[in-house]
């Protein structure tokens, strides 16, 4: 690392990612009719690995605005029940609007730092899912432990997280350009960031650390389409919360610079009029 770049503050990153949730919640909510393109396929899939069904209890962690949350509330029907938690009081304020738009009743909320679930009080749930969300924790085994302990027996987890950064260059050129842009050094093993459980192998060794069993991992390919590159750095500003903690040393006008590199990075993925930007996911499951 070089000697003038600050070691990582796992304190201060969180402190800067609840600031920046609160900021982009409305964005978030806003998108979440692509959200519901882009990752619904893959988020019925983790659902399904997790046998989700009629009269589940589910506990959802780093939930945002709650797409995914109103997905599994469909599937436990009535006599089941979701509860969505996140560290954003705002972002939770939309997931709570979208359930009473839907009329899904079945749905509530509490905010919590998903690596504080310990300090939750509930019944035991049937199943855990973190869609997302777990890649951002800095202390990711304490937000597993944490899921672990609110299992029932047999009961499951399931993830979904970012492949490799090879397989996601719609959020890897971005990600690249700034931290060169930034002078970034490159992550550390267990630093976190979009891609740090993008290897099957340390996905899997990081769920069975926590004490998980029987785990299965699936790549799903899940492209983002949009009409152009435009609406891709529109979507990216507005919503990708590390953007902007990676931006956040250089200048307005140093960041007005970096924003139109990537648009221009970003063009090679436009083709017929339209974008479609390479994009795998991993899918989990796991069993306690």
């Amino acid at each position: 690392m070089n000697q003038d770049q600050p070691a990582f503050d796992p304190k201060k990153f969180k402190t800067t990612t609840r600031q920046q949730w609160e900021t982009a919640a409305e964005a978030w909510h806003r998108w979440g009719p692509l959200l519901t393109r882009w990752l619904g396929p893959a988020t019925e899939r983790m659902l399904d690995m997790c046998h989700i069904g009629p009269g589940n209890r589910v506990l959802d962690v780093a939930a945002g605005a709650g797409e995914q949350s109103l997905t599994a509330a469909r599937r436990v029907g009535p006599t089941g029940h979701v509860l969505a938690t996140d560290l954003s009081p705002t972002i939770l304020e939309y997931a709570r609007s979208s359930a009473r738009l839907a009329d899904i009743p079945n749905i509530s909320t509490e905010v919590i730092d998903g690596e504080a679930l310990a300090a939750l009080q509930t019944a035991p749930f049937d199943a855990v899912i973190s869609r997302v969300g777990l890649i951002y924790f800095p202390d990711q085994q304490k937000a597993l432990r944490g899921m672990h302990h609110h299992l029932k027996k047999n009961g499951y987890l399931g993830v979904m997280v970012y492949a490799s950064a090879k397989q996601n260059p719609f959020f890897s050129i971005p990600v690249a350009i700034i931290r060169r842009h930034a002078q970034l050094p490159p992550p550390v093993p267990g630093q976190p960031g979009p891609f740090s459980l993008g290897d099957i192998n340390v996905l899997e060794k990081t769920l069975k650390d926590a004490g998980f069993k029987d785990i299965s991992i699936e790549n799903i390919d899940a492209p983002l389409r949009l009409d152009s590159a435009a609406t891709c750095l529109q979507f990216e500003q507005e919503s990708f919360g590390a953007l902007h903690q990676m931006l956040s040393s250089l200048s307005a006008m140093e960041q007005d610079d970096v924003w139109a590199e990537i648009e221009q990075s970003l063009s090679q993925f436009e083709q017929e009029g339209h974008f479609v930007g390479p994009c795998e996911m991993l899918v989990a499951s796991a069993c306690k």
